[in-house]
């Protein structure tokens, strides 16, 4: 993989749209793994390195609200667009309350989608976790 290819990971329960966004996005150049349910996406989202998490709301195991303000709780800042069926605007205001970056309606339009996905990996400013590093301490910085 080269350092220039996102990685995206996918957690939707249908798999038709799972297997149409998969081959989409990898056919614009990202690296893709699913996850068909809550509890599965959860464990990969934080195990491995995502550059972006593409997470349906309503899902078998454990919901994709549940999921999202988990990996948030974890200290993961990967941007999250989360994917809805429903045209409740309370799922969408309470989804980004939760934390994620970025909500879409199903059925969506592909252009819109890629846009979406786009602005959200340009505005990323690092690729896992939460985005801390450690440089030394502050006595060492004082004393010098």
């Amino acid at each position: 993989m080269s350092t220039d290819q996102k990685s995206i990971l996918i957690i939707e329960d249908e798999e038709a749209l799972r297997f149409t966004l998969s081959s989409c996005l990898r056919g614009e150049g990202y690296v893709v793994d699913t996850a068909n349910e809550g509890i599965d996406g959860f464990e990969k989202a934080t195990d491995h390195p995502f550059d972006l998490i593409i997470l349906d709301i309503m899902l078998p195991s454990r919901s994709g609200q549940d999921v999202c303000r988990d990996i948030r709780r974890a200290g993961i800042a990967t941007p999250i667009l989360l994917l809805t069926s429903r045209n409740q605007k309370t799922d969408a205001v309470l989804g980004l309350r939760l934390g994620a970056d970025d909500f879409v309606t199903k059925p969506f339009n592909a252009a819109e989608l890629l846009a979406r996905i786009e602005a959200l990996l340009r505005r990323a400013p690092f690729r896992f976790g939460n985005g801390v590093h450690h440089f030394g301490s502050f006595n060492d910085v004082a004393t010098r």
